[in-house]
């Protein structure tokens, strides 16, 4: 299995990109799996290098398979609207367990003076 490395954004994307298509080229088997989980530093360029890892995995006929993503992964995924393309799913989400708890205060009225 292949992994990604901690920090995949903008100025890692490309040598990411490099060092994965290497990977599945040493990487044998159907199923292309990359784990995820050492990613702690992420942004947009994350899905895109995972993107051209799925289109890549299709022209050798293999599937792509995205393992142990982190949350933040499996929400800008799903955000993007990609997550079902990359295999990712996003979190779920769960609200803070004060919400809708407390009553808001009353809004004063102001007269309005003409």
């Amino acid at each position: 299995m292949t992994s990604l490395p901690a920090s995949l954004t903008l100025r890692d994307a490309q040598a990411v990109l490099e060092s994965l298509r290497q990977s599945l080229a040493a990487d044998g088997g159907e199923v292309w799996r990359i784990d995820a989980s050492p990613v702690t530093q992420l942004d947009t360029s994350a899905l895109a290098v995972l993107l051209e890892c799925s289109r890549i995995a299709g022209a050798a006929k293999r599937k792509l398979e995205i393992v142990n993503a982190p949350a933040r992964m499996s929400d800008l995924a799903h955000l993007y609207g990609v997550d079902a393309l990359l295999g990712v799913e996003a979190a779920e989400f769960k609200p803070a367990a004060n919400v809708g708890e407390s009553k808001p205060a009353e809004i004063p009225t102001v007269p309005i003076l003409r």
